[in-house]
């Protein structure tokens, strides 16, 4: 039996074969789906769909990137959705600086005819590094006010991070002990996940290590203690080969935990019972 940590089953690509998604899912030994909030709305939606099927249950946050109608305190709403019992954690949240205001400016400087005078900043430089400044302030008081939440709830955070690595560990560095968190869809290194594990917290590993460029992320599945990750899909993102390019599901679950399994020379039941165990450990299923 294996735990889905981390789907997005309120997206609109599951609405027309939503019931089969979740049939799916069962075929595949995947017991249990945790569908994780993006917005205030997202998650409000994650908590319905876990209040209706038994088999669902939500994570309710706002993701770094998320606009949410510029909404700039995050932890009432969220902490009136967490009311149900069915809130096993809180996010996703984090940091993600992939698209920074400046990084349009320069591919944009790229494609220009080079010249002397754009070897100087320029003045759209200038406001873009202005603007990233306010994209990272915001990015970090969402993450801190869900910190602050999980830590007065008591429950743990699902966390994002993209091309935020040393800010992200810095915000979260004085919640150890008070919070654990489990860096989703993991695809650092081993020293990167050693700096994670010894802080408390865990990774996720998702279709990416059945790619054929995931060598990387492979051999630190394979390495890792087996109590110390998880297994998602991150879909409709990141189907797994044979279905890469398509939408990803639940069930994918399986081939996930099938090519750790590989990876590490052992069973998959081995793989599934450790990875649920952990699950079961982390996030909040009886509240």
């Amino acid at each position: 039996m294996l735990i889905e940590t981390h789907a997005h089953l309120d997206y609109q690509d599951f609405e027309a074969d939503f019931n089969e998604v979740l049939r799916r899912a069962t075929d595949a030994g995947v017991t249990r789906i945790l569908t994780i909030g993006t917005s205030i709305e997202s998650s409000r939606r994650a908590v319905e769909l876990a209040e209706r099927h038994p088999n669902i249950y939500a994570v309710i946050g706002v993701h770094p990137t998320s606009d949410d109608d510029g909404i700039e305190d995050v932890m009432t709403p969220l902490r009136e959705i967490a009311e149900s019992p069915r809130v096993v954690a809180i996010g996703e949240t984090g940091l993600d600086y992939h698209a920074l205001p400046s990084m349009a400016v320069a591919k944009e400087k790229q494609v220009q005819v080079f010249s002397a005078a754009l070897q100087s900043e320029t003045e759209e430089e200038v406001e873009a590094g202005i603007h990233d400044g306010a994209y990272k302030s915001r990015q970090a008081s969402l993450f801190e006010q869900q910190l602050d939440l999980a830590a007065e709830l008591g429950l743990n955070v699902v966390i994002h991070q993209r091309d935020a690595w040393d800010d992200t560990l810095e915000i979260i560095a004085p919640y150890e002990g008070k919070v654990r968190g489990v860096f989703h869809c993991f695809g650092g290194s081993m020293e990167q996940a050693d700096e994670v594990l010894e802080m408390g917290n865990l990774v996720s590993f998702t279709g990416i290590v059945t790619f054929k460029n995931g060598e990387l992320v492979r051999e630190v599945a394979a390495q890792l203690a087996l109590n110390k990750f998880m297994v998602e899909t991150d879909c409709p993102y990141l189907a797994p080969v044979p279905f890469r390019g398509k939408r990803c599901e639940p069930a994918h679950t399986r081939l996930v935990a099938e090519s750790i399994a590989a990876a590490r020379g052992v069973s998959l039941d081995e793989i599934a019972r450790a990875t649920t165990a952990t699950a079961e450990s982390f996030f909040k299923f009886n509240r």
